[in-house]
């Protein structure tokens, strides 16, 4: 695990959509663990428990719990238990989101309502109910951040409803900040490049967006998941005390690209 030069001791994080490895995440939560924050990982269902618990070796000190966004009493039930074990949470990582496998291969013209519904409850809504139990105890301030995607700006072939989404959890993090920052609660997006996670696996054609990636950069590679988590533990530190409402970019530059 790569040292790193941030100082978060004695600061509490709770990352969602650690799903393996491969998840944005668990780059994030290698920084967040790195930088001395007390880590609080949150799976969706008991079929990901395994997978969640069999991560905690690797981040000596850390616990998993288990917790449906979808679901508004289960957000509740495990704020409350965050209030009694932890007290005061310092950063809150949402990297989070799902559409319908079927709404990810074909016209978006065709994208169902259901399919629709379903991308910006889990993928935008969450961000929403999150921050709103989360807020009450970041008592001295905190960093709340979410993962999002270029396709929010630009049409991305069949990105479709989750470009749609993304659009949405924007001007959500916007909103967010506008509402919370006078309790010093500061809330961005990082706008990550492609990177092979389980769940870009559901979106046709992902290779040929990292080829593409990887072609037009400026740095002329993909993104990697630790370059993503050393952004998310800048956002966490007092470094980044006056950096709210943003989108930060870490995808080798390619959003700056005319073509």
């Amino acid at each position: 695990m790569t040292e790193s030069i941030l100082n978060l001791k004695g600061r509490t994080a709770v990352v969602f959509g650690l799903a393996n490895k491969r998840s944005i995440a668990w780059g994030i939560a290698e920084k967040l663990h790195a930088a001395g924050c007390r880590l609080i990982i949150s799976y969706q269902n008991d079929r990901l428990r395994q997978e969640a618990e069999g991560l905690l070796p690797e981040l000596p000190g850390a616990e998993a719990v288990e917790c449906d966004v979808s679901n508004d009493a289960a957000i509740a039930a495990l704020f409350e238990r965050l209030r009694k074990t932890v007290g005061k949470l310092d950063v809150l990582v949402h990297s989070v989101a799902y559409a319908p496998a079927e709404e990810l291969k074909g016209d978006f013209v065709n994208t169902s309502r259901e399919g629709f519904r379903i991308a910006h409850d889990v993928s935008v809504y969450s961000l929403i109910a999150l921050s709103r139990a989360a807020a009450p105890l970041m008592t001295e301030g905190g960093s709340i951040m979410t993962l999002t995607y270029y396709g929010a700006e630009k049409v991305v072939p069949r990105y479709n409803v989750m470009g749609v989404a993304k659009a949405a959890l924007e001007a959500t993090v916007r909103y967010l900040a506008a509402d919370l920052g006078s309790k010093n609660i500061r809330v961005n997006a990082i706008s990550a490049g492609p990177i092979k996670t389980l769940a870009a696996r559901g979106i046709g054609g992902f290779g040929e967006m990292l080829k593409a990636h990887a072609e037009r950069a400026p740095l002329h590679r993909n993104t990697e998941q630790s370059e993503v988590g050393g952004a998310a533990a800048f956002l966490a530190s007092d470094l980044a005390s006056g950096i709210t409402g943003e989108t930060i970019y870490v995808d080798s530059g390619y959003n700056i690209m005319g073509f």
